[in-house]
């Protein structure tokens, strides 16, 4: 099946369900129909300039569960934005570039979009420090940026020309807490990696605890490289704690969740929502069972509700990228399909590809229902998520469950 029959039966399936509950988004214009990934876009495209969105993402690497999923998901919803006519009339041109995980290479690559290849938009930083390594560069050169990395330092404090579309790592170490504290666990072990998104999600989880009744009685760290951290684990195991809680992401959670179980360690397990893919569970094994982390509604497509708004959203990118790849989805396409198209909506809403309209514009989305959640920005908030849009899960017979 072609990319725009597939685009084009898919969106006549969301509208059949949608319908009745189309809300007003960006600017209080357009309609939500607008807003669904798949929903027709502008009369065919002539030829014209074409739209350039630049991306510069973690592909290979380390981080490449990150990268490469994101990548696919701009290919395939480029390809078919511009199989179904476009944006204001215009093609849209991915112009991509692969980091590595490399923050320095992230921000050569920022360099060349910003003033080589002239992108309109960017979407993408796949992590907290190539993200961070491009910010200075679009908020002096005046472009939007929506990256798809998980600190909250990305947007805190509010800068001009950048926002995110991931769940904050403040926002995970909060959903944890609450589910400890109702399970009645009130002493956490924090056990952390090294690199920019482990150290600002455990920072976070320091500041926060106190605030749900959860006293941190041990906080232990482990590099990058290391592949055995049974030493950590086993002064955990004598710490007095009731649960543990992994900040973290890559392939560290992973040997965490196996030396665990290795360790006996007899307490619940926490991820953070950087772990939120099928991959982590296929490399921590059986020592996964019983694991628990937040993550967006797309793990669990299935097992939402009927009325839920992000179901047929959920489902349809589920369909069409595992359709096309062969491959599981993870939350992490998903971050990068509602990137693009806060910033396609935003275009729509402007009515233009000038800068400061679309930056104007994407500041404004209100009641865009995406992967990662029902997104609200605003001047003071350039993520737009709040505590709901997570869902807590857990690892039951080696597949998501949710935790009611």
């Amino acid at each position: 099946m072609s990319i725009r029959r597939l685009a084009l039966g898919v969106a006549r399936r969301i509208t059949a369900h949608m319908t009745d509950r189309m809300a007003r988004c960006v600017g209080g214009g357009a309609l939500a129909a607008a807003l669904l990934p798949w929903a027709a876009f502008a009369p065919a495209a002539h030829a014209q300039e074409p739209i350039r969105v630049g991306t510069f993402l973690s592909v290979t690497g380390p981080a490449s569960f990150l990268g490469d999923p994101e990548l696919k998901t701009l290919e395939m919803q480029v390809e078919a934005i511009n199989a179904a006519g476009g944006v204001l009339g215009r093609k849209l041109q991915l112009v991509s570039y692969d980091d590595a995980g490399d923050a320095e290479k992230a921000r050569t690559f920022a360099k060349r979009l910003l003033e080589q290849d002239k992108v309109d938009v960017i979407v993408g930083g796949s992590t907290t420090g190539t993200t961070m390594a491009a910010v200075p560069l679009v908020e002096a050169a005046g472009v939007p940026f929506i990256s798809l990395a998980g600190a909250v330092v990305i947007v805190e404090p509010v800068k001009k020309w950048v926002f995110k579309t991931p769940h904050t790592d403040r926002m995970a170490c909060d959903k944890i807490f609450v589910d400890m504290k109702a399970r009645g666990l009130t002493k956490a072990a924090l056990i952390s990696g090294s690199g920019g998104f482990d150290k600002s999600m455990r920072g976070e989880c320091l500041k926060v605890a106190g605030n749900h009744g959860v006293q941190i009685v041990a906080d232990e760290t482990y590099g990058a490289a290391d592949t055995d951290m049974t030493a950590q684990l086993t002064k955990i195991k004598g710490s007095g704690a009731q649960a543990v809680l992994n900040a973290g992401f890559g392939q560290g959670p992973a040997i965490v969740t196996r030396n665990h179980k290795q360790v006996g360690v007899a307490l619940p397990l926490y991820q953070s929502h950087g772990v939120a893919s099928k991959e982590y569970i296929k490399l921590a094994g059986d020592a996964a069972e019983g694991v628990r982390l937040p993550a967006a509604a797309l793990l669990v497509a299935d097992l939402l509700a009927a009325g839920d708004p992000q179901k047929p959203v959920v489902t349809a990118y589920r369909n069409a990228f595992e359709g096309k790849y062969k491959s599981e989805v993870s939350t992490f396409g998903g971050h990068a399909l509602d990137g693009l198209m806060i910033a396609v909506n935003a275009m729509r809403a402007a009515g233009s590809t000038d800068k400061t309209k679309v930056r104007e514009a994407i500041e404004a989305t209100k009641g865009y229902v995406g992967t990662g959640g029902v997104v609200n920005m605003s001047a003071t908030d350039h993520m737009g998520l709040d505590l709901s849009a997570f869902r807590m899960l857990e690892v039951k017979g080696g597949n998501w469950s949710l935790v009611k």
